[in-house]
């Protein structure tokens, strides 16, 4: 499987989930942000970690998409005027600015649930204590404990002059509030692979590295890319005194710990022989849109 591959059966499958039904307006929201052109590494890398470790990507696919839904509803609720009030998402208009804030914010929160609906309702071939694991998962990374929390961090770290650890609470932003998604990605995938123990807990350390590193490469763009190449408002995180890898370390350290966390992803998955074409072309990406 190549990445186009990838994306098309990811996009075909999320088109067949979100059936447009009564009533009609809450389910054209949530597909509108769920099938915006998007790069879907969340869903691509549960696939590919499910296909790499011999699992069958069929069986992946419903909970590969759930995550992108719940992906999705966070986009929602990050662009309302009460977190970062942004008016575009992937270059198109914020979901918020095309239905209204009210059906917006009840979107995201449909999605919430249906994520996890998708999981129990198409994972047919998955046995119940595979997927009640998932689900656990899912609830682990996505909740109050996981994105969320990182997500109510975020809020509340703007233009905070009282934060003591800085460094610290940087660190529990992006855990939680990026790379808990790809844990949850790669992790399930692996689970429906029928992959535990230590394989499990060092897919779980590079998810953990490949999260943390990809929302540094987020606060990179941010400083030096354009609306054209991003799809949103970029430069809003130091006019709104966001604590970002930029604000805390500045541009050329950043770029430095980029590069030293995708370089321990690499490690990774050179020991414990983990044959992916897909992972290595994400990360040389990141690489590349970064400038290094």
């Amino acid at each position: 499987m190549k990445m186009n591959d990838y994306v098309e059966l990811v996009n075909k499958k999320l088109d067949e989930y979100i059936q447009i039904e009564y009533p009609q307006n809450l389910f054209k929201s949530m597909k509108y942000t769920v099938i915006l052109p998007g790069k879907r590494l969340r869903p691509i890398m549960c696939l590919e970690t499910c296909k790499m470790l011999g699992g069958n990507i069929e069986d992946a696919l419903p909970t590969a998409c759930a995550i992108e839904m719940y992906h999705s509803m966070t986009l929602i609720h990050d662009d309302l005027p009460c977190m970062d009030n942004d008016d575009f998402r992937r270059g198109k208009p914020s979901n918020h600015k095309v239905f209204g804030e009210a059906v917006a914010t009840l979107s995201g929160d449909a999605l919430l649930t249906f994520a996890p609906e998708i999981i129990t309702k198409y994972s047919k071939n998955l046995p119940p204590e595979t997927i009640l694991k998932i689900l656990n998962e899912y609830f682990n990374y996505a909740g109050a404990r996981g994105v969320i929390g990182g997500q109510v961090v975020d809020i509340e770290s703007e233009n905070n002059l009282q934060i003591e650890d800085k460094s610290a609470t940087l660190n529990y932003i992006h855990t939680h509030k990026t790379a808990d998604l790809f844990c949850l990605a790669i992790r399930t995938g692996a689970i429906i692979a029928g992959v535990n123990g230590e394989k499990l807990a060092m897919l779980t350390e590079f998810a953990q590295n490949f999260g943390l590193s990809f929302q540094i490469a987020d606060d990179i763009l941010d400083e030096i890319s354009t609306f054209e190449q991003m799809g949103k408002t970029v430069g809003k995180d130091k006019k709104e005194g966001k604590l970002t890898y930029i604000s805390l370390y500045g541009l050329d350290e950043a770029k430095c710990k980029l590069a030293c966390l995708l370089g321990k992803c690499r490690d990774i998955i050179k020991e414990q022989n983990f044959q992916s074409e897909i992972f290595e072309q994400i990360i040389s990406k990141i690489l590349e849109r970064a400038g290094l």
